[in-house]
């Protein structure tokens, strides 16, 4: 990557493995080898390229910063949910106290390039925010997470609450951070097993008066129907019983010009 000019807008994204002190000298070997692939592959599938990051590496940890580009959005969701799925995909292959377990942070501000490493309130800031309370609590009172996320105030306000991510408001929750001399606030989530702790935000999640998809082994026949159309519900349900005597075909010859058009199956009653 060429040289900044000085100080220069950045986003920064700060990683580390939880209890990495507390490992054998093979476990902490292993973690700084996987960490680093596990970044790769998630940056991967999210179309980013952690090859043009300045990374800074510090064993079980990691400070990477990327000038400011409008990829923003795509760093709290895509990374984030990919570094989730990966996450869960290596832990499910270890024994519960060999599990990979992180805590994140994403905040923006003016970085420069130094002779050792990065400077700027922006790095100090993502530092105090990676070692604050709430998010090794959160770890804590969720044991099943494998990761914990905490958004600075600038990039949540800029990416979530201005409406960029699939993400809601509601998926976080707001805290106060203080360590040392350093205080603000910041937004936590907790993707405990691959979903938000506001699960009701997530895109696609039942809301209230919906039809909700059927909980496992429930047959989609046992589902209540939608309502009827003057409004009240019929109380009919779906049934999925295959009635060849009551089938309509209709054969078409040569080509058909179907746009706009819906196309559907069924029996007459069913």
């Amino acid at each position: 990557m060429a040289a900044w000019p000085d100080f220069y807008p950045c986003t920064c994204i700060a990683v580390d493995a939880q209890a990495y002190g507390s490992n054998s000298d093979r476990r902490q070997s292993e973690i700084q080898h996987d960490l680093p692939r596990l970044l790769d592959r998630a940056a991967r599938s999210a179309g980013l390229d952690r090859e043009q990051w300045q990374i800074q590496r510090k064993g079980d940890e990691q400070l990477a910063v990327r000038p400011v580009d409008g990829k923003e959005p795509r760093l709290v969701d895509d990374y984030v949910r990919h570094l989730v799925g990966e996450l869960r995909a290596y832990n499910a292959q270890r024994v519960p106290e060999a599990r990979m377990r992180l805590r994140a942070v994403i905040h923006q501000g003016l970085v420069e390039l130094a002779d050792n490493g990065f400077a700027g309130t922006a790095v100090v800031a993502t530092a105090r925010l990676l070692n604050s309370g709430p998010l090794y609590g959160a770890l804590a009172a969720h044991p099943e997470a494998d990761l914990a996320l905490l958004l600075s105030d600038e990039v949540f306000r800029s990416t979530v609450a201005g409406g960029h991510t699939t993400l809601s408001t509601g998926d976080f929750r707001r805290v106060t951070v203080q360590v040392k001399e350093f205080e603000a606030t910041a937004w936590l989530r907790v993707p405990a097993l691959g979903a938000p702790t506001g699960a009701a935000h997530e895109p696609g999640a039942a809301e209230e008066g919906a039809s909700a998809a059927p909980a496992p082994g429930e047959p989609a026949a046992d589902r209540t129907g939608p309502a009827a159309a003057g409004g009240a519900s019929s109380g009919a349900r779906i049934s999925n019983e295959y009635r060849a005597d009551n089938v309509n075909v209709t054969n078409v010859a040569g080509p058909v010009d179907a746009r706009g058009a819906v196309f559907g199956f069924g029996s007459v009653g069913g």
